[in-house]
């Protein structure tokens, strides 16, 4: 009987304890000279990190062999170079084996063409059991030593009859892997909003978090249809220009602040962080007025509503 395998992947709970934690990988104190990191892409977009000690002549786009889990795997090349620092913490025990023949390709094809029928048998047995989870993929490994389901629940569930009957058919290492909504809309892959693949499916190597006042600060209508991606969370997307906007914001009143113009007192009514400027309403005026943010003289201290002490005071 094969050794059947518990929930010890990232994530994962101890039906009978705490969630088990795993020492965090630390990079190496100085890189290795000459070696590359690859990076190689799985099934379900699945990334990681490789060293090429043998100076394999892998190129971007070939299918590789890497050294897997307890075996071997194969996948395709989509990085080659220097990698940055933190990335090596994964690939020091890791490394690239060989460029994939057509005998490997055709074996990887046929790999693929077995995880549906694994597919189906393991949902019948999730059914057997009536356990509350949601079967999302199946990925086995090259050389046929694991085969790991991944699967969605909102509670913690005990799959240790199922891991036991899934090894029973199989005859093979069994890993059942819990993961969340986006992880899964990384698996299944799609097209956002923009008409461009999923980031997540695309480049983004991890998920970071992603809150809502990323859009507070970009000035997004808070919409949850239009802020909330696929897998329901708030978009990936709203976390790259964040820094930015938060810069420009530093040098603009708050919406409501007193402010000195040219054209005299007045109040800030709305903000144009791009352009830097802002529209005022100015006394004996009866329209907005726009100016540029230098043009203006303000209390960040006594003018702002709440008195912001984080905005820097023109006088």
């Amino acid at each position: 009987m094969p050794k059947r395998t518990g929930p010890h992947s990232r994530g994962a709970r101890n039906p009978k304890g705490p969630p088990i934690r795993r020492p965090r990988r630390q990079p190496p104190d100085e890189l290795p000279e000459g070696v590359d990191l690859v990076m190689v892409q799985f099934k379900g977009h699945r990334k990681a990190y490789y060293h090429n000690r043998r100076q394999v002549p892998v190129k971007v786009g070939l299918y590789c062999m890497v050294e897997a889990d307890r075996g071997q795997d194969m996948g395709r090349v989509v990085y080659i170079g220097p990698g940055r620092r933190e990335w090596w913490a994964f690939a020091q025990d890791q490394g690239v084996l060989d460029i994939a023949g057509e005998q490997d390709l055709a074996r990887l094809h046929e790999n693929r063409g077995d995880e549906w029928e694994f597919y189906d048998i393991c949902r019948e047995k999730i059914q057997a059991r009536r356990l509350n989870m949601d079967l999302v993929a199946v990925e086995r490994q090259f050389d046929h030593k694991k085969i790991t389901f991944y699967f969605t629940a909102e509670n913690r569930v005990d799959f240790r009859e199922l891991v036991r009957d899934l090894a029973g058919v199989f005859c093979t290492r069994i890993e059942l892997r819990q993961i969340g909504v986006r992880d899964e809309a990384r698996f299944k892959g799609g097209m956002g909003i923009c008409g461009r693949e999923f980031c997540c499916s695309g480049f983004l190597h991890k998920f970071v978090p992603v809150t809502l006042k990323m859009a507070k600060v970009q000035q997004l209508p808070l919409n949850p249809a239009k802020l909330s991606g696929p897998c329901g969370r708030l978009r990936c997307c709203l976390n790259y220009e964040e820094k930015l906007y938060g810069e420009l914001r530093r040098n603009l009143p708050k919406v409501g602040a007193h402010v000195t113009t040219p054209a005299g007192a007045g109040v800030v009514r709305k903000l144009d962080l791009l352009r830097e400027s802002c529209l005022v309403e100015v006394q004996g005026e009866d329209r907005y007025l726009e100016f540029p943010a230098g043009q203006l003289h303000w209390d960040g201290h006594n003018s702002l509503p709440l008195g912001n002490p984080s905005s820097r005071p023109r006088r």
